[in-house]
């Protein structure tokens, strides 16, 4: 389910706004990085080459910016 709010102003946001599921992370991350979409890294985090964060329980997740600037 996807849900979307129409809004004159949106306050800052602070961490994850959207995300999803995709089946390579690693190839996902490396084809969004060819085409200029910059990853953030996070000192607190433990994050491979390519940004990646493995959590506890073995799950994946990458983080980047809206380009817009909106979210």
């Amino acid at each position: 389910m996807l849900r979307l709010g129409m809004a004159k102003e949106l306050p800052a946001r602070v961490g994850t706004v959207l995300g999803w599921q995709v089946p390579d992370i690693a190839a996902t991350v490396r084809d969004l990085e060819q085409a200029g979409v910059k990853f953030e890294r996070f000192g607190q985090m433990k994050q491979d080459e390519l940004g990646i964060w493995t959590t506890p329980t073995g799950s994946k997740v990458a983080w980047f910016k809206d380009p817009t600037g909106i979210c």
